[in-house]
C-alpha cells in the first residue's frame, strides 16, 4: 500500500522538475532583463569612451568582446544597445499581435461580405516576404528606431492574423460553445465568456516568441542600413557598424549576431514551454 501511494508522489515530483533549458532560458532572460533596465551594473565601460591606440582590439581579458574602430569597448555597448533592441522587439511584436487580433477577429467573427474581404486581405499581404514588405515600408517611412517597430509589426501581423482567425473558429465549433447556445446565452456572452479568451489565451506564448522573431527582423533591416544608424549601440546598429570591418575585424559583426540568436533562442524557449503548459491545463 505504501508502494502504490509513492508512485503518484513521485511522478507529481518528476512533472515539477525544471527542465533544464527552462532554468538556463529563465536565467537569460533575467540578465537581458537587467541590462535593460540597469546597464551599468554590467558594463565594464563607458560606451561611448573613445581610444583611437585600442582601435580593433580582439576580444581579451580588458575587452570581453573586443573594440570596435574607435576603440569602444563592445561588451559594454552591446549591455547598453540591449534596453533599444528589446524595446524595438516589445514594440514591433505589440503592433503584430494588436493588428492580428482585430484582423483576426474580423475574418472569423465578421459578417460573410466582411469576413471573405479581410480573409482575402490577409492572404495577400501574407503572400508577400516578411523582409520585402518590410523594406518597402522603410523606404516609404525612412530609417529610424520608429520605422523599424512599425514595419516589422505591420510585416509579421499577417502571420499571426491567420493564427488567430483560426483559433477563434475553432473555439466557436467547441462543444462548451454549442452547450452555451443550448442554455439560451446571448451571443455577446459566448464571445466575451468563451470563444474570445479560449482564442487570445494561446497569444501568450505567441508574444513572448515574437519579441525575439521581431528583433531579428529589426536587426536584418539595420544591416542593411535601413535602422537605427550608428552610433547607435542599438545591436542591429552594431551590425551595421560591423560590416565595414567583417574581415579585419569579425568580432563586430559575429558578438552582436550571437547576442541577439541567444536572444530569439531564449524566447522561443520560453514561448514553446508557456505554450505546453497551456496545452496542459497548468
Amino acid at each position: 500500500m505504501t508502494i502504490t501511494a509513492s508512485k503518484p508522489i513521485a511522478a507529481s515530483a518528476r512533472r515539477r522538475r525544471i527542465d533544464p533549458g527552462l532554468a538556463v532560458a529563465i536565467v537569460l532572460t533575467a540578465l537581458f532583463a537587467l541590462a535593460a533596465i540597469a546597464p551599468a551594473l554590467l558594463a565594464t565601460a563607458d560606451p561611448t569612451a573613445q581610444s583611437f591606440a585600442d582601435a580593433l582590439r580582439p576580444p581579451s581579458l580588458a575587452h570581453w568582446f573586443g573594440t570596435d574602430e574607435s576603440g569602444r569597448d563592445l561588451y559594454s555597448r552591446v549591455i547598453y544597445g540591449t534596453r533599444e533592441s528589446l524595446l524595438i522587439g516589445i514594440g514591433a511584436a505589440g503592433i503584430a499581435l494588436v493588428a492580428a487580433l482585430i484582423l483576426g477577429s474580423l475574418a472569423a467573427l465578421g459578417d460573410r461580405f466582411t469576413s471573405a474581404i479581410v480573409s482575402r486581405g490577409i492572404e495577400v499581404v501574407f503572400a508577400f516576404p516578411i523582409l520585402l514588405l518590410a523594406l518597402l515600408l522603410v523606404s516609404i517611412l525612412g530609417a529610424s528606431a520608429w520605422t523599424q517597430v512599425i514595419a516589422v509589426g505591420v510585416s509579421t501581423a499577417p502571420g499571426y492574423a491567420r493564427m488567430v482567425r483560426g483559433q477563434i473558429l475553432a473555439a466557436k465549433n467547441a462543444g462548451y460553445v454549442e452547450a452555451a447556445r443550448a442554455l439560451g446565452h446571448s451571443r455577446g456572452r459566448i464571445l466575451t465568456q468563451h470563444v474570445l479568451p479560449n482564442a487570445i489565451r494561446p497569444l501568450v506564448a505567441v508574444f513572448t516568441m515574437a519579441i525575439g522573431q521581431s528583433i531579428v527582423w529589426a536587426s536584418g533591416l539595420a544591416f542593411l542600413g535601413l535602422g537605427v544608424a550608428p552610433p547607435s549601440s542599438e545591436w542591429g546598429a552594431l551590425l551595421d557598424a560591423g560590416r565595414a570591418y567583417i574581415l579585419q575585424a569579425p568580432w563586430l559583426t559575429f558578438v552582436p549576431g550571437l547576442v541577439i540568436l541567444v536572444l530569439a533562442l531564449t524566447a522561443t524557449s520560453l514561448g514553446k514551454h508557456i505554450q505546453n503548459s497551456f496545452e496542459r491545463g497548468e
